[in-house]
């Protein structure tokens, strides 16, 4: 726990604790191996009480405190560079960078980012929010100061093993190897991602964590083999290198590593200072690629969360706002009691309120229940997850029906792929993957999923503003960067009766379909006891109007619903439609609506750029080429030309300018001016 001030002695100030008196990393540089354990202790209790009272990711950044302190003791930051993959195991190193003070502000809007960024820090040598990155980074950097490119430093990059789930580490691997570029791989092995780590390689890190011999070099390892008594030395010698390196491979942890030409060392113990300094001092030294496998317990310190086992890292992979109190879990609420159900024992003054009618449910929650409906209803169809089981939705049909269930680990290409070779075998997979994390299988998706015109649909959650975890994570893109493709099928559900049915369509179409739906609530309308398909590239008519036709898509729906209320205070009843497709558009729809008004308001949430609202003006720019006097001006309300910050999703969108209000104030100025507006 934090030391606590001292009493002051004759009028004295307060002493401080060792971490207030770290303002920067080369404040670490004087501390003994004692000092440094207790900078680690004190921080891993602030991070516990101030994350417990804000929320934000905890478990991953409790398991990195001893890390950071040995890292940044050895290091001289930002000339020598620390790369921390994904960012939400950095808040350690935020603390110790010169942002211990805003901590209380992170994911907040305007406040510290949710992960690294290289704007907010000269310490944060790379942003990412995306995981796998770091060794590629690495690589980079080290071979630019190699080359005598800008100033000459030492090179760190750590990694969870969950992103060695992930292709592109591996790429980066094969490089550092094959340059033999002088650089430190920290792999943070605590067997998670968000979710329990999967595949043969997750198993493999597992067999070496277990194993007590803690160094085993290759050349020693082949040395002992051959000198084996009894004659078995001289057989093994004889059977080849074969047999030998299979027998090295029992015996040594980290020969995969050895055999791409990095070094490796471990396992370490992570929470041993005193183990992670002599261990990294010797990797920094070696003037290789070295690979320092250390061992961290994710959520150390927090009893919830260490002692819970696989469960308790996962649910406590982020905290939620005052979930924790005096360091530890919030106590629950009390169930509400209605008086007609509490019996003679409870006073009447005890009783608490009956509860508020249900909220609707999240987005994600209809989906998951669509998804395993369908799956009982089809064995032929597959949900596929890139490590985000729960994230998706999919864990719900991981539980109820195993066998048509399928998590790569952070792989999202070869989810792609999965999806492609179940497709042609007849398969009809669902590949559940956040908007953002999409963007990382745009090759498979043209080459292997469009080209070939097969049976997959993309399930995009998170599409438009997430909120807290900011751009890396904003869907912003998918409608613009998936709309040029060839043969795919694009909605957009406004509710969730609709996403149940666009699911339904998508699955039963016979091509590549993508649908996105954004985080959080829904809209509370009640959902289809059958769902039934939707004509591909049929728009819906809501409400009938003049001089205004509002026409949204998805969440754009309901924006343009609620303008529509505010501008009938203006005299204005505007005619409002749901597009539902972004490809194919329903062309019959557009050009009745630019015959019959003078202006047509597209509304999305997502980039302007290449997104629906650009669609409709090419749509309506080719078909009114010979006639350009006929058809309606057109205004496109979307996101901006820019990267949105992080903050709750309601700052976000008024920052951005789209809310009800916002479209109302734009149609209105859009009148008042004779001009065309396509912005």
């Amino acid at each position: 726990m934090t030391e606590k001030p001292q009493t002051p002695q004759n009028g004295d100030e307060p002493s401080l604790s060792l971490l207030e008196r770290i303002d920067a990393p080369a404040d670490l540089h004087e501390l003994d191996d004692k000092q440094l354990r207790q900078v680690a202790q004190e921080m891993r209790a602030y991070i516990i009480d101030t994350i417990g009272e804000i929320g934000g990711h905890f478990g991953a950044n409790l398991g990195t405190c001893e890390l950071a302190v040995a890292l940044h003791s050895l290091l001289d930051s930002p000339r020598d560079k620390i790369l921390w993959d994904v960012g939400h195991q950095a808040y350690p190193h935020k603390i110790l960078t010169g942002r211990r003070e805003g901590l209380p502000t992170i994911r907040r809007y305007k406040g510290l980012a949710p992960f690294c960024s290289i704007f907010e820090s000269e310490h944060d040598i790379m942003g990412a929010g995306h995981a796998s990155t770091s060794i590629g980074y690495a690589v980079g950097l080290k071979e630019a100061m190699r080359k005598g490119i800008g100033e000459d430093g030492k090179v760190a990059a750590v990694i969870g093993d969950g992103a060695l789930t992930g292709g592109v580490a591996y790429e980066a691997l094969h490089a550092a190897g094959g340059l033999q570029t002088p650089l430190v791989i920290v792999l943070n092995d605590n067997g998670m991602s968000i979710s329990p780590n999967v595949g043969a390689l997750s198993r493999y890190f597992n067999r070496v964590r277990l194993n007590p011999r803690l160094f085993h070099a290759r050349e020693g390892v082949e040395d002992r083999l051959t000198k084996l008594p009894l004659g078995l030395g001289r057989r093994i010698e004889r059977l080849g290198p074969e047999i030998k390196s299979a027998i090295k491979a029992y015996w040594a942890p980290g020969l995969f590593f050895e055999e791409l030409d990095l070094a490796y060392m471990g396992v370490i113990d992570g929470h041993d200072v005193h183990a992670l300094r002599e261990a990294l001092r010797e990797a920094l030294d070696a003037n290789r690629p070295v690979v320092v496998h250390i061992h961290t317990v994710k959520g150390k310190g927090f009893a919830p969360a260490e002692e819970g086992g696989l469960e308790g890292m996962e649910k406590w992979h982020a905290a939620k706002p005052n979930s924790i109190v005096n360091g530890a879990p919030a106590a629950s609420k009390p169930v509400p009691v209605k008086e007609f159900d509490a019996p003679e024992s409870i006073a009447p003054e005890r009783l608490e309120k009956p509860p508020p009618p249900s909220a609707p449910p999240q987005y994600t929650q209809v989906f998951a229940r669509a998804m395993v409906a369908e799956a009982k209803r089809d064995k032929r169809v597959v949900g596929i997850t890139a490590a985000m089981a729960g994230g998706t939705g999919l864990q719900k049909l991981a539980d109820e029906v195993p066998g048509q269930y399928y998590d790569v680990g952070i792989a999202e290409q070869n989810a792609v792929l999965l999806a492609s070779g179940l497709a042609i075998q007849g398969a009809k997979p669902v590949c559940a993957i956040y908007s953002t994390f999409l963007q990382r299988a745009y090759d498979q998706i043209i080459h292997d999923v469009c080209l070939q015109k097969l049976d997959v649909t993309f399930a995009m959650d998170r599409a438009g503003l997430v909120g807290d975890d900011g751009p890396t994570h904003h869907g912003a893109f998918d409608v613009s960067y998936l709309r040029p493709i060839p043969n795919v099928v694009l909605m957009a559900p406004r509710d969730e009766a609709m996403l149940v049915q666009m699911l339904r369509t998508a699955i039963a179409h016979e091509g590549p379909a993508a649908l996105r739906y954004p985080r959080g609530a829904a809209e509370g309308v009640e959902l289809p006891v059958e769902p039934e398909e939707i004509p591909i590239g049929t728009g819906e008519l809501l409400a009938s109007g003049a001089r205004v036709a509002l026409l949204g898509y998805g969440y754009g729906v309901a924006m343009a619903l609620q303008a529509a209320e505010i501008l009938a205070g203006h005299d204005l009843e505007p005619t409002v439609a749901d597009a539902r497709f972004a490809k194919p558009l329903d062309a019959e729809l557009l050009e009745r609506l630019a015959l019959g008004h003078d202006l047509v308001v597209t509304v999305e949430e997502n980039v302007l750029p290449g997104g629906f609202g650009s669609a409709v003006l090419e749509h309506l720019e080719d078909a009114f080429a010979d006639r350009p006097g006929e058809r309606a001006r057109l205004l496109r309300i979307g996101l901006p030309d820019r990267y949105v910050t992080h903050g709750k999703p309601a700052l976000l969108r008024e920052e951005a300018g789209l809310t009800g209000e916002s479209v109302a104030e734009r149609v209105l100025a859009a009148l008042r001016s004779p001009q065309t507006v396509a912005v």
